[in-house]
């Protein structure tokens, strides 16, 4: 990770905490995506900028088991992709039954890319050619999973037609550069580090979806929209790739001290260039993003700190 230079705060973050907020734990993700250098990030400057908190970036499956630790008071803040988040929230999904009625957001931080990876040589050239290859749809317990099944079951693709691998990021990129597998799902924010390292050790493509495909998508996951990637995205890649893009949303337990979550919310957008010199997704932390993606409803802390900056909050966004 970037090792950060902070500039003085020079804004009310030093203020005293309960004695209960001074560990702080971060739930990223694993450590070749982008959860993870984000919530290492976010930690650093915790502990740079709020007087008597250290925080922890913690490695886990992402967003799925994120939302659990959220739940069970194992983690106090956690990064999840939006299906994920609404899903708890509503208990839903693959939240039917276990609803995680107390989740609340600080903010959403960035869109996450649906990215789809094959070496240049594959016969792969869409969706439907996966059908009888060697699949990664992401490790157990992330939205990658949950992303990859949305895209492939609204196409009328299961997991019945290929062999699934659930590797996280690293993994996937292993498996592809040895020939293990076929094709990798990676639903992170790009350029993402492991797909970087693949890309330069071996020729690589991405897959685009069709219109009609990302269309499908939509209908069945409300919080899905076209995103594209850029050429020259990662190594040899010289053509744009249009795919689907989620929104990644900084959650906690409603249960956070209101005065810890007001400090953090103002930690994020009055220090984010701090956060984008960790990595570039961070371009796209900004109150209007936050606005327009956030599924669930806002902590009262993050709405204060809105509220008296003069942002218009979305009645949807209200307890």
């Amino acid at each position: 990770m970037q090792t950060l230079k902070y500039a003085v705060a020079t804004t009310m973050l030093a203020m005293a905490l309960p004695a209960s907020a001074q560990q702080l734990s971060i739930a990223t993700g694993g450590t070749g995506g982008v959860y993870y250098p984000i919530g290492g990030g976010l930690a650093e400057m915790i502990n740079n900028h709020i007087e008597g908190a250290q925080a922890t970036a913690e490695v886990t499956g992402a967003s799925v088991e994120n939302m659990g630790l959220i739940m069970r008071g194992d983690a106090d803040m956690a990064t999840a992709l939006a299906d994920t988040v609404y899903q708890a929230y509503t208990g839903t999904g693959d939240f039917e039954g276990r609803q995680v009625e107390n989740t609340r957001a600080l903010a959403s931080i960035y869109p996450n890319a649906v990215q789809l990876v094959v070496l240049a040589e594959s016969d792969i050239q869409g969706i439907d050619d996966l059908a009888g290859k060697r699949v990664s749809v992401g490790a157990p317990g992330s939205g990658t999973e949950l992303n990859a099944r949305a895209v492939l079951e609204s196409n009328g693709i299961s997991y019945d037609d290929f062999t699934a691998q659930r590797l996280n990021f690293n993994e996937t990129a292993d498996a592809i550069r040895d020939g293990d597998i076929d094709a990798g799902f990676w639903s992170v924010g790009p350029p993402t580090s492991s797909i970087m390292n693949l890309a330069a050790t071996r020729d690589i493509r991405l897959i685009s979806l069709t219109d009609e495909e990302i269309a499908n998508a939509q209908e069945e996951e409300a919080v899905f929209a076209p995103y594209q990637l850029e050429a020259g995205l990662y190594d040899g890649m010289d053509e744009a790739v249009q795919t689907i893009g989620i929104p990644n949303v900084l959650v906690v337990n409603a249960d956070m001290d209101e005065e810890l979550a007001y400090q953090l919310t103002q930690l994020l957008f009055e220090h984010t260039d701090e956060l984008i010199a960790v990595h570039p997704a961070a371009n796209d932390t900004t109150v209007e993003f936050t606005m327009e993606s956030t599924p669930v409803p806002l902590h009262p802390g993050a709405i204060r700190y809105f509220e008296e900056t003069g942002v218009e909050i979305p009645d949807r966004l209200r307890p």
